[in-house]
């Protein structure tokens, strides 16, 4: 299977679980408009997922590539890249440009340049596990769901607007922010430094 059949492959399977996740996600943001989440509680709760994000996307990552082929120091330069660039894409970027987009006051907080060690440590962290425990499955669906979550409270701490009338709209963010970033990062760009012999 060639690169651009491989990534349709991925993203029509994964698109489904991504939609769920999206739909949990738009009922988190009701039960944070309903219980009045104070913006500095939001800050707090995305700079938690962000870094857990990050270690899940770092293990799936290397473990993923550590599958096909097991050079060592590629497999952490490749779950280092495939972790903290993408979940900075899937997690800040999409929101925020999705935020722009829509046209209500949002904020860039690039958490790498913010809090470059707990990044650093994160991918690291989930980088090590990978490369002791080479497992996928499980993880990549809670990938999903951390960036789902990580997403929506990017937007609920450096966003301000009235939420509920853009409900459809914070979904197609949530989904797109997601669906191509995860399965890029766990899959797709992992496999593009594999060999076709190793791949098949």
């Amino acid at each position: 299977m060639n690169s651009l059949k491989r990534i349709a492959y991925e993203l029509k399977r994964h698109a489904p679980f991504t939609a769920f996740g999206a739909f949990t996600g738009i009922v988190v943001m009701g039960i944070v408009i309903f219980i009045n989440l104070s913006g500095e509680t939001s800050h707090a709760i995305f700079h938690t997922l962000h870094p857990a994000h990050i270690v899940l996307s770092a293990l799936v990552t290397t473990a993923m590539y550590r599958r096909y082929r097991g050079g060592i120091a590629a497999a952490v330069g490749i779950g280092f890249v495939g972790s903290v660039a993408i979940c900075s894409v899937s997690d800040i970027i999409f929101p925020y440009l999705g935020g722009a987009l829509i046209g209500f006051p949002i904020t860039l907080h690039v958490c790498f340049i913010e809090h470059t060690w707990l990044i650093t440590l994160s991918a690291l962290a989930g980088i090590s596990i990978g490369l002791l425990r080479p497992w996928t499955r499980f993880p990549h669906a809670g990938h999903v769901l951390l960036s789902t979550y990580a997403s929506l409270f990017y937007l609920t701490a450096f966003g301000t607007a009235d939420w509920i009338p853009l409900f459809p709209l914070i979904f197609l963010v949530l989904f797109v922010a997601v669906w191509i970033p995860c399965c890029v990062s766990d899959i797709v760009f992992p496999l593009l430094f594999v060999r076709k012999k190793k791949r098949r």
